[in-house]
């Protein structure tokens, strides 16, 4: 039998590889289950066809039955009879519709070797085609595995270093609030509310009013505020017209003092002029005198002379009338001096009477002016009641609240009828125009953190969407930890004792700015993821 798989081996090196080949053209990319069966169904084919073409041995020997070749059952195809010969084999089959069709004859008849050994060549030829076939797929799966492999761990490498460049150059953060600017919507005045013109979490707009406090009160004092002001404007058009008189008694005792000073000047001419009289008069006098005691003189001298005759009673009587002339002379010139002489002292008594006047006048102007009173201090009332007017007008418009920018109201637990007090607080509003993202990053990704870079924020309410910003500022102060640092109390500082060797990066805040935030979507302590970009 060996023999025979050695001869047969030598002859069928070709048809060999005709099978191999067939068989590799039409079964590739077939599973090995199918692959098995038809090389199974292909190789009992190819058997028959070779058995047929062939010249078959000269000897046979006998099938006993139920003792050759089970495993020759399962091919299928076509054969011939063989002679009749010696047992073969002594396993046991039993389907003999297969062996009939490989050419393995029924039990109890014969079949030639040549058959057989082909028959085993042919099997061995299918199980090396199938262990081949085998090993090369296995072979094939190790590469891919290893290839596999080799794609994957180069993966993980390239998406750790994508991940630590991106953890490096753009830092990110799931440690983020959303927060926005909010105020306390107190009153400016206090009374009742009478209208409330909101409900709580409501959005507002710029200048939409919010609530009405009763204004009765702040319009009453309103009226008085604006009465007050017209009494004090009355008041001082009076008192213009009281300084108005005052003034024109000032410009009197001025003129009164001018008059008195043209007297004054008049009564120095007049003793001027009767000094000069009284000049004139004395000089007279003194004339007339030496005229007298000239002619008295020689009225003295002719008298002697009279009684011896040394001249006329004529020449006597005539220097007797010439003496009595001179002296009346001088009695004339006497009395018009003590005439110019009182005038002078009448002159000078007037002028000093006028120069009384001057400062009786002047006294008087004085007066005059010192009793004119001032606008000031009743003007000075005009700003007092203008601001008490101005603010029981800013009273009665505090009486309607108005919404100071785009917000929206939140905290509101009054109805109206409830008693608003000054600077108690009625609700909150939040400040829609502007929203932030507060994210708490690492001290060691400040460095990649500036004012001006961009950043991405999401929110936890709608993850799905980015929204843009812009980073606002980078906090420079946190509160330092007590375990870690101690405290800072008056005396010595306070030292833990304690050593942590894990030490955690402190936190900085980073404020960003929302650009374009929908007024629908942001709130208030809202969870949020921080991407910070470039420029």
């Amino acid at each position: 039998m060996r023999l025979c798989a050695q001869i047969l081996h030598r002859k069928t090196l070709a048809e060999k590889q005709e099978l191999e080949n067939l068989l590799h053209r039409e079964h590739r990319g077939c599973t090995e289950k199918s692959a098995r069966e038809y090389f199974s169904r292909k190789a009992s084919c190819v058997l028959a066809r070779v058995i047929a073409d062939d010249e078959l041995f000269t000897s046979s020997f006998i099938r006993h039955s139920r003792l050759v070749l089970s495993g020759m059952a399962h091919l299928s195809g076509a054969g011939r009879g063989a002679y009749r010969c010696h047992p073969m084999a002594a396993v046991a089959i039993s389907d003999w519709a297969c062996l009939s069709n490989c050419g393995v004859p029924k039990p109890d008849s014969t079949f030639r070797v040549r058959n057989v050994a082909r028959l085993l060549w042919l099997m061995r030829i299918e199980t090396m085609g199938s262990d081949t076939k085998t090993n090369t797929r296995v072979r094939a799966r190790i590469l891919i595995g290893r290839w596999l492999s080799a794609v994957i761990v180069v993966a993980a490498v390239l998406l750790g270093l994508v991940v630590l460049h991106r953890t490096n150059h753009y830092p990110r953060t799931d440690d983020a609030e959303v927060l926005a600017n909010f105020i306390g919507i107190a009153p400016q005045v206090e009374g009742r509310i009478i209208r409330l013109h909101v409900r709580d979490n409501q959005f507002v707009k710029q200048g939409e009013l919010l609530f009405e406090i009763d204004e009765q009160p702040y319009q009453y004092a309103l009226e008085k505020a604006i009465s007050d002001q017209s009494t004090l404007e009355g008041q001082i058009d009076d008192e213009r017209r009281r300084i108005a008189s005052q003034v024109s008694a000032v410009s009197v005792a001025k003129a009164n003092i001018q008059g008195a000073e043209s007297d004054v000047a008049r009564y120095a001419a007049a003793i001027d002029q009767a000094r000069a009289d009284v000049t004139n008069a004395e000089q007279g006098v003194s004339k007339a005198k030496a005229e007298w005691e000239y002619a008295n003189n020689n009225l003295h001298r002719l008298e002697p002379l009279l009684t011896k005759q040394f001249v006329t009673v004529d020449q006597v009587d005539q220097a007797k009338t010439s003496e009595i002339i001179q002296a009346q002379v001088l009695k004339q010139s006497d009395a018009r001096l003590r005439v110019a002489q009182a005038a002078l002292r009448s002159a000078v008594a007037q002028y000093d009477q006028s120069k009384a006047g001057v400062d009786q006048s002047k006294a008087q102007h004085e007066q005059a002016q010192h009793a004119i009173t001032t606008l000031g201090p009743v003007v000075n009332q005009r700003g007092a009641k203008k601001s008490a007017v101005e603010n029981a007008r800013y009273n009665l418009n505090n009486c309607r609240v108005y919404a100071p920018f785009d917000a929206r109201v939140t905290n509101l637990t009054i109805s109206e009828g409830a008693y608003a007090h000054v600077g108690q607080q009625v609700f909150t509003l939040i400040d829609a125009r502007t929203w932030w993202a507060v994210a708490n990053f690492r001290e060691g990704q400040l460095e990649q953190i500036t004012p001006g870079m961009r950043a991405d924020v999401y929110v936890m309410s709608k993850p799905n969407v980015r929204f843009t910003g812009i980073v606002d500022s980078v906090g420079f102060g946190v509160t330092p930890s007590a375990d870690d640092f101690g405290s800072l109390q008056d005396g010595l500082p306070n030292v833990q004792r304690t050593l942590n060797w894990v030490h955690l990066a402190s936190r900085y805040p980073v404020r960003v700015r929302v650009q374009d935030p929908p007024p629908d979507l942001f709130r208030v302590g809202q969870s949020a993821v921080l991407i910070i970009r470039n420029h």
